[in-house]
């Protein structure tokens, strides 16, 4: 069959978007569910497990997982190795730790998907799932407690959250990472200010 010009480009620079992706294995994600027990993760080592599993049921293999989390030992971002990370589209996020907590990343709400390559609800959406846990200041250092380091579902508890849509309310809307603390640490209380308990992960290797 001969193609047309036009028809031809257009599966040139599919097949090329195509291996682009192949190149590229994911290496960011959200967490498309919580636990199941809100803030509490089974701490640090629950929640790189969670993003593991995830990870695996989506079919990637071979990498090792940690959740972007601070706790009192040690911060988000000296979890998350060196980058660059891509996305399940193949799509790159970030280049390198400091290109990830600066201006010049590619989170946003549509880059920041989870691990089957789905969006996640953000403000506007219903339920808003837009919170997601971080711990962190906007450098990817503990701040607060974070959630008696992601063991605690206490009422009266807190964790940093982010804004997967670079949007909505509190100290900074526009932050990925440390837009205000979630009021409580349970399921429920994170839910009741448009979060679902999901946090961001990152293969290190």
């Amino acid at each position: 069959m001969k193609l047309t010009p036009i028809f031809a480009i257009g599966l040139t620079l599919g097949m090329a978007s195509a291996a682009a992706a192949q190149d590229h294995p994911m290496s960011f994600f959200i967490t498309s569910v919580n636990p199941g027990n809100g803030a509490d993760l089974g701490g640090i080592e629950g929640a790189d497990a969670h993003c593991t599993a995830l990870a695996e049921a989506a079919g990637s293999t071979g990498q090792t997982w940690a959740a972007y989390l601070s706790t009192s030992t040690e911060n988000a971002r000296d979890r998350i190795g060196t980058g660059p990370w891509y996305n399940a589209k193949g799509e790159e996020v970030a280049a390198s730790v400091e290109d990830l907590h600066s201006e010049e990343n590619n989170l946003s709400k549509t880059a920041s998907i989870d691990e089957t390559g789905a969006i996640i609800n953000g403000r506007g959406d219903s339920p808003n799932r837009h919170d997601i846990l971080t711990g962190s200041d906007g450098r990817g250092m503990l701040v607060g407690d974070a959630c008696m380091d992601w063991t605690s579902t206490a009422a009266d508890g807190s964790a940093m959250v982010g804004h997967h849509d670079r949007t909505g309310g509190g100290d900074n809307p526009t932050s990925w990472n440390a837009a205000h603390g979630s009021r409580g640490c349970s399921l429920e209380n994170l839910q009741s200010t448009g979060g679902d308990g999901l946090f961001y992960c990152f293969a290190t290797n």
